[in-house]
C-alpha cells in the first residue's frame, strides 16, 4: 500500500540532542575547574548523577515522565505557559539546576552558591548555542517532501521545543506538528499519534514513524498501528526496550529506499 505521510521524532532523530547536551556539560566543567578547581570527569560523572536522581525526586516528575522532558532538558528549559503542570515545573526548574551544581561540588568538598548559580547560567547558554542538524537532515526532508506529507511528533514542552524547531530551520518543511506537552498527551501512547494523522488526513496504515527510541517512538508507531516503525540507531541515545522496529537505519539518508520499498 503506498505511504501517504512520514512522522518525524525531533531529538536525536533531525536534531542532535544528546551529544550537544554533553558537550554543554563538558564546557560547564572546564567553567567549574577554572572557578573552583574541579576535576573534570568527576564533574561531569556527578552531574548526571545528580541530575537524574533530583530530577526523579522531585514533585514534577510524574508530568515531566509523562510528556517526556528529560533531566537535561529541565536545565535548560523555560517551561513558558499558563498550564499548572508547566507554571508548577517553572517555579520548580531554576531551584533544581542550581541544587544539581550545587551538589555536585559539595561531592568535591566545594560550598558555593554563586558558582553553582553561575554554572547553572552557564550550561543553559551553552546548551542553546550548541544546536545543530543531524547528518543529511534537510537533504532528506527535501527529497521525501516532494512526494509525502512530513510531520512533527516531539514529546516536550511546548516552548522548549518549539524553540528547537524554530532554531533548526526546519519548521517549513512540516505539514502538521504535534508536541506532547500542547496536547497533553505523549508518546507512545497512540491517540497522539492519531491526533497528528487526523490534521494530514491520513489514515495509519499509511503513515510511517522515524524516530530514535524504542520504547517512545517505536511503541507508539506499533500502538498506533501505522504502517512501518524506523528505529533510527543514534550513539549514545540508544536504549533498552523489549520492542522491534519493522526497519534499522543507521542515518537519515536511508529513509527514502525504505518508503519506496514499502509502497
Amino acid at each position: 500500500m503506498p505511504i501517504d505521510a512520514i512522522l518525524f521524532d525531533l531529538d536525536d532523530t533531525l536534531i542532535v540532542d544528546e551529544a550537544v547536551s554533553k558537550e554543554a556539560l563538558q564546557s560547564t566543567a572546564q567553567l567549574a575547574a577554572k572557578l573552583a578547581g574541579t576535576e573534570n570527569a568527576t564533574f561531569l560523572s556527578d552531574c548526571k548523577r545528580f541530575g537524574f536522581s533530583l530530577w526523579k525526586e522531585g514533585p514534577c516528575y510524574d508530568y515531566v515522565r509523562s510528556i517526556g522532558i528529560s533531566y537535561h532538558e529541565c536545565l535548560w528549559g523555560k517551561f513558558e505557559g499558563d498550564k499548572p503542570e508547566l507554571v508548577k515545573l517553572r517555579e520548580w526548574a531554576h531551584p533544581y539546576r542550581v541544587s544539581v551544581f550545587s551538589a555536585v561540588l559539595r561531592a568535591q568538598n566545594i560550598t558555593d552558591d554563586d558558582t553553582a548559580e553561575k554554572l547553572a547560567d552557564h550550561f543553559s547558554q551553552s546548551r542553546r548555542k550548541l544546536q545543530r542538524l543531524m547528518p543529511d537532515a534537510v537533504e532528506t526532508l527535501t527529497r521525501l517532501k516532494a512526494t509525502h506529507k512530513i510531520a512533527l511528533l516531539t514529546n516536550g514542552a511546548p516552548d522548549l521545543q518549539g524553540e528547537k524547531i524554530a532554531a533548526s530551520g526546519l519548521a517549513g518543511f512540516f505539514d502538521a506538528i504535534a508536541i506532547s506537552g500542547v496536547h497533553g498527551i505523549g508518546k507512545p501512547r497512540a491517540e497522539i499519534f492519531h491526533l497528528l494523522l487526523n490534521e494530514l488526513q491520513v489514515t495509519p496504515d499509511r503513515a510511517v514513524m522515524v524516530g530514535n527510541s524504542l520504547e517512545r517512538d517505536i511503541a507508539g508507531a506499533l500502538n498506533a498501528k501505522l504502517a512501518a516503525a524506523i528505529w533510527i540507531q543514534v550513539p549514545g541515545s540508544e536504549e533498552l526496550a523489549d520492542v522491534k522496529p519493522h526497519h534499522v537505519i543507521r542515518g537519515l539518508h536511508e529513509i527514502p529506499a525504505i518508503v519506496s520499498a514499502l509502497a
